[in-house]
């Protein structure tokens, strides 16, 4: 009996060292996106011919002062079968300002952004 309760013990204990190692690469990932301000996120799907032009102006708006209080754009594909991801993720190397995520790790940013 005692080996099996510290057999759950040490179950959970490298399950809660997972999940604090998982929060860090989230942080050290998610660095570039500022505590304050507003988060626009973006639900994409299959956009291919739109995505480009419609970030671009948004970054437009961002950096040149049209939008000051807008700080961060996440970009979430939903499962594009397009090139719509690809577009945004060479977008995402050209603009601090923006990341590009599925929607479960949309998702995860947020908490991580909440919890910081």
């Amino acid at each position: 009996m005692e080996f099996i309760f510290s057999v759950i013990l040490w179950t959970l204990a490298l399950y809660g060292l997972f999940e604090i190692i998982k929060t860090i690469v989230y942080i050290f990932t998610y660095t570039k996106f500022q505590s304050d301000g507003i988060y626009v996120i973006i639900a994409v799907k299959n956009q291919e011919e739109e995505i480009e032009g419609f970030l671009r102006s948004s970054m437009f708006k961002i950096l040149y002062g049209k939008e000051e209080y807008l700080k961060n754009i996440i970009v979430a594909d939903l499962k594009s079968e397009d090139k719509t991801k690809e577009i945004a993720k060479k977008l995402e190397k050209e603009y601090d300002c923006l990341k590009v995520t599925s929607w479960k790790e949309c998702r995860d940013v947020i908490d991580n952004i909440n919890e910081g």
